[in-house]
């Protein structure tokens, strides 16, 4: 089993938080928003979406 890390491009302000917080570094700005670019590493710890004010960042179980 694993997990899927998905940022709603919509709802990013790109504060860089969740590539701050990640213990694995899943995600990378582009465009001035958060990208899952290494989504197979996730660990599904969720410190991603905890740290997103903004809410948009989810992490379904695959």
């Amino acid at each position: 089993m694993g997990f899927n890390p998905i940022v709603d491009q919509g709802k990013c302000k790109g504060c860089e938080e969740c590539v701050d917080v990640c213990p694995v570094e899943v995600f990378e700005m582009q465009n001035e928003k958060s990208v899952p670019v290494n989504a197979d590493d996730c660990l599904g710890c969720e410190s991603c979406v905890e740290v997103c004010e903004e809410g948009a960042i989810t992490v379904e179980e695959t």
